[in-house]
């Protein structure tokens, strides 16, 4: 820059140079106090949103964040018992009552000791199963049965044995008593696995899945013991 004082003209740089870096300075504090706010905008809005939680997608679509707040709504909402949910633990509470009717038949008919320890053990097992699912319906305002029109028949279930096989079941004695036993039971714990397979996936309800999960393992064990000692 030139300056005239009287008469002369001088040059003016260090003044320029200082000048700039002024104006340098002042430009970046603007964009830390611009930055600054914008923090703080998020900040604000996080704190009265609470803590984020991801929030799985459906498949095919992506993730999505949602308050603490919305997150727990949501659990809420999608732990609602829905059809699917009620069917099974009506279905397997005569699934299961059945299982215990011919784990009565053991104890005078089996020759075998360890088909009688293994009906004992089933009993053991799906008694207090039949209970919690009756709770469980009651806790959630439904009964232990449908109605007739929205009943379901014993054939519709998987692997219960029909009448005329618990018949011939209850005329056995020995050897031939513990060999249909053990083909029945296994073809009977066949089909609740199918049955909490299903529920697991078309089910919503988190104890419902965890007593399905119960049903898989115990049951998935038992058929391996059953198939060895045939």
């Amino acid at each position: 820059m030139r300056i005239s004082i009287g008469g002369r003209k001088h040059v003016t740089q260090r003044p320029l140079r200082q000048g700039a870096l002024a104006t340098a300075t002042l430009a970046a504090a603007t964009v830390l106090l611009l930055g600054g706010c914008d923090s703080g905008s998020g900040t604000k809005s996080a704190a009265e949103g609470g803590p984020s939680v991801i929030a799985p997608g459906k498949p095919g679509e992506s993730n999505r964040m949602l308050t603490a707040e919305e997150a727990a709504r949501q659990r809420a909402e999608d732990d609602s018992p829905n059809s699917a949910d009620v069917a099974y633990a009506r279905m397997m509470i005569e699934h299961h009552a059945q299982a215990l009717k011919m784990t009565e038949l053991a104890p005078d008919r089996a020759e075998s000791a360890k088909v009688r320890k293994l009906a004992q053990r089933i009993a053991a097992a799906q008694g207090p199963e039949i209970t919690a699912m009756k709770g469980w319906l009651t806790s959630h305002g439904k009964a232990a049965k449908a109605e007739k029109s929205d009943g379901h028949e014993h054939a519709s279930m998987p692997g219960m044995a029909t009448e005329a096989q618990l018949t011939k079941l209850r005329a056995a004695r020995g050897a031939a008593f513990d060999q249909l036993f053990l083909i029945l039971m296994i073809t009977h714990h066949e089909g609740a696995i199918t049955m909490a397979t299903d529920v697991k996936g078309q089910g919503n309800n988190i104890e419902v899945e965890e007593m399905a999960d119960e049903v898989v393992a115990q049951q998935t064990s038992e058929i391996t013991r059953m198939r060895d000692m045939l």
